[in-house]
């Protein structure tokens, strides 16, 4: 047995400090909810020790991949399919996950099912895992009693942002690592190469070209201020990682990200993809159009677009329509507009989504190798740029020099 401490509200009013003992958080908060005692705040454990807290950080490191996510989900929709009981699933997918950190999750989803809690709230006890979309699709699934089904589209919805997201990321690898060599030959000429030739230039005494000079003087900058010019960049990179984690810095930069050249038109399109994929989905599997935008909002990965989407929800509320208030918008496409408009009129909505979805996964891949066309030679020619420039102003006053001895 461990001991937990926890805060409650004591009959005066006064936040309280107690301690309980239990085998595991989950036991000790299960014990509270019976003797009815209201928490404040998140169960603790009291007696943490040096192996416990190396747990928990091994624990905290620790991801839970997009397709460890899948095969898991696979195996549950098969298992429940054929009549296996809820408990003897988790039991059974328990024992045969690898990864740690989602076979501790299972367990603890296996003794909330086993205490008499839904299987949507065992799903949402863990965030971090099942994001917005997976919880609501389960308890969508849930209510109506069509779980397999809920479950088979959603395993599609997974599925199709995993590759997505991939196709994105491979796209994307290519350009970042011309990108890095940029970066890293210019400073390996900046502080290797010049400063070898610059005592030999200032030896013969002659006038230096003009990229052999900004050499020379942007490398003494460096050099001089380098201990002004770590610090200050740290702390700028480091307040740009905590603001962009923000709400408003995520809105700004997925803002910006959307304005770029070729880039923009991809993140556009996967979003509008994903957008009507999911809306499709969750209107077959009988969720509410203003429960689905809210899903929607949450689950888009753009913060641009979930403003947007904020101001529908609102619009829905009112009584009135999806498609009136999207023609408004900057970042919905007029198509995606205008199928949902045919689908609000003739009342096959999840149709359209699905035949739009459908399009834009193209679209998608026709953007993406679009961007790796026109970013890959670009990168390139940055790189012979830069090259170049160094390599004239390392050789020119060499040729100088020769002329000058001749």
């Amino acid at each position: 047995m461990r001991k937990f401490s926890y805060e409650t509200v004591s009959p005066s009013g006064e936040l309280t400090k107690q301690t309980i003992e239990a085998s595991s958080a989950e036991e000790a908060e299960r014990i509270l909810e019976q003797r009815g005692i209201l928490l404040t705040g998140s169960i603790r454990a009291a007696d943490l020790d040096v192996i416990t807290v190396i747990n928990r950080f091994l624990m905290a490191m620790t991801s839970v991949k997009p397709r460890e996510i899948i095969l898991f989900t696979k195996q549950f929709c098969t298992m429940f399919r054929v009549g296996v009981p809820i408990l003897k699933t988790l039991s059974i997918l328990r024992e045969q996950t690898e990864n740690v950190k989602l076979r501790q999750t299972v367990e603890r989803m296996e003794n909330d099912v086993a205490s008499g809690y839904p299987l949507s709230t065992a799903f949402k006890r863990h965030p971090k895992i099942f994001d917005k979309l997976y919880c609501s699709m389960i308890q969508a699934g849930e209510s109506s009693g069509r779980l397999p089904e809920v479950m088979d589209r959603l395993i599609d919805i997974i599925t199709h942002e995993h590759k997505v997201r991939k196709d994105i990321q491979s796209a994307m690898t290519y350009p970042a690592i011309v990108l890095l060599s940029l970066v890293g030959v210019f400073f390996a000429l900046l502080t290797i190469v010049i400063p070898q030739f610059a005592t030999m230039f200032s030896k013969s005494g002659g006038d230096l070209p003009w990229q052999t000079q900004a050499c020379i003087t942007l490398h003494a900058f460096l050099q001089k201020w380098w201990p002004l010019i770590l610090p200050v960049f740290v702390a700028i990179v480091g307040g740009l990682f905590f603001w962009l984690r923000t709400p408003h810095g995520r809105y700004w930069r997925d803002v910006f990200i959307l304005k770029i050249p070729a880039v923009g038109n991809v993140i556009q399109k996967s979003a509008m993809s994903r957008f009507t994929s999911i809306f499709a989905i969750l209107q077959e599997s009988g969720v509410n159009v203003l429960t689905s935008v809210e899903i929607l909002t949450g689950t888009i990965g753009n913060e641009a677009i979930a403003h947007e989407l904020e101001s529908l929800k609102s619009n829905l509320q009112q009584g009135s329509g999806i498609s009136a208030p999207l023609r408004n918008s900057k970042y919905f496409t007029p198509m995606v507009v205008n199928m949902i408009v045919i689908g609000e009129e003739s009342g096959q909505l999840s149709e359209m989504l699905s035949k739009t979805s459908m399009h834009y996964d193209y679209e998608v891949k026709y953007a993406i190798a679009r961007m790796t066309q026109l970013l890959g030679p670009f990168l390139i020619l940055c790189m012979a740029g830069l090259i170049g420039f160094f390599a004239l102003a390392i050789f020119l006053p060499m040729w100088d020099m020769s002329a000058t001895l001749s």
